[in-house]
This record gives C-alpha cells, structure tokens and sequence, in this order.
C-alpha cells in the first residue's frame, strides 16, 4: 500500500519524513477496524489533508480518488473537541475538515411510529441505526434545517438534500404534539416545532 497511486507519489514531493508519514498511517490504517479510542499518542503536527463540504478527501491539494484509500484513513480518523485527527499507536496529526468528516447519501426506513428504524448510509459505505448510540441532530442555519448523525464517537455525517426530504416524509407530531420529528431506534428525534411550522401554513 505504500505506494498508492498519486496520494505516495504526492508525500514523496514532500521529502521523505512527509513520505514517511504517511506510509505508517496507511500501514496502520490497513491493519483492520482500528481501535482509535483506545490510543491516545503525542501530537506530531499537521498533515496537508483536507475534508471538504461535500466528503471529498484532499491531500496537498489533490483530491484523493481512490475509494479504497480514504476508507483506509476513514478508519483511522478521531475526533477530539473540535478538532480532527488521523492516529496510530505512537503518532497523531492533525487534519482539515470543514464540516462533517461522512455524507449522508442514502436512508431507509423500516417499521412505524416507535417501532420503525432509520437506517443511513454514507459515500464510504458504513451503515448505522439512527437511535440512542447514533443519534440524529438538526442544526439550524438561517431557514435550513442541516440534519447530521453521529456515525462513531462524535464523528457526523451531514445527510444530503434527498435524505432530508425523506425525514420529512417520514415525520409526525410527538407525544404531546408540541414538535414534528421521527420515530428511530426507539428515540423520538425532534426535526421543528410544531408552532413554527403551523406559523409557515404547515400542518401534521
């Protein structure tokens, strides 16, 4: 793997402590599901990697097109606070993500009321059970409601457009009719207030 197209041709431009680099994280990175929680190791400064808007990996510029690769670095990225990591057992480099690490591209739905369960899907291919270990938040900016589900340990995907419209068909009043959201994983996830949305001629 360590010479994996543009990507270790790249970091070879770097010199070789940049080429190093990201060989060991492609190394560790292959090793299987990583248990990225688990290592805590010293910082060792920032990678020229970037995660754009729209889920597409970039590194020195170059956007990463091999499907493969970035389900490698995937596996080995880590959130702490508000800042991104990629981490093996004895290093950890910063990285560049402009919102959401994983894109929503693909939800279904099975079951009704209390009992059904949303099901997403990301451009990477990794599937959650939107419920109380992957849960769904609504972010409000300006009139736009940006949903986003916690795909592992505080790392979101932003759900696409299409995917947004299909919580919406999916929606219906709570229990106490004050707010409209969906039924997943036995969680009632609220998407608006009920209020707000009679007060734009809206009705459920």
């Amino acid at each position: 793997m360590s010479n994996s197209g543009g990507i270790a041709a790249g970091a070879q431009k770097s010199g070789e402590g940049g080429a190093g680099r990201l060989d060991a994280l492609i190394k560790a990175a292959s090793g299987g599901a990583a248990p990225v929680h688990l290592w805590n190791p010293d910082y060792c400064g920032e990678l020229d990697m970037r995660i754009q808007r729209d889920g597409v990996w970039f590194y020195e510029g170059t956007p990463i097109g091999r499907q493969p690769l970035v389900k490698l670095f995937a596996s080995i990225l880590k959130r702490e606070g508000d800042r991104f990591f990629l981490v093996t057992p004895v290093e950890k480099v910063g990285i560049t993500v402009e919102d959401a690490p994983f894109i929503g591209v693909d939800l279904e739905a099975d079951g009704e009321g209390r009992a059904r369960n949303i099901l997403v899907e990301t451009q990477l291919g990794d599937r959650v059970i939107i419920g109380p270990e992957h849960l769904l938040r609504i972010h409000r900016r300006g009139g736009e409601l940006i949903p986003y589900v916690d795909m592992r340990a505080g790392l979101e995907a932003r759900l696409d457009r299409k995917s947004l419209f299909r919580l919406a068909e999916l929606a219906e009043p709570s229990s106490d009719g004050a707010e409209i959201g969906v039924w997943s994983g036995g969680v009632f996830f609220a998407l608006e207030r009920a209020e707000t949305l009679r007060a734009e001629g809206l009705d459920f």
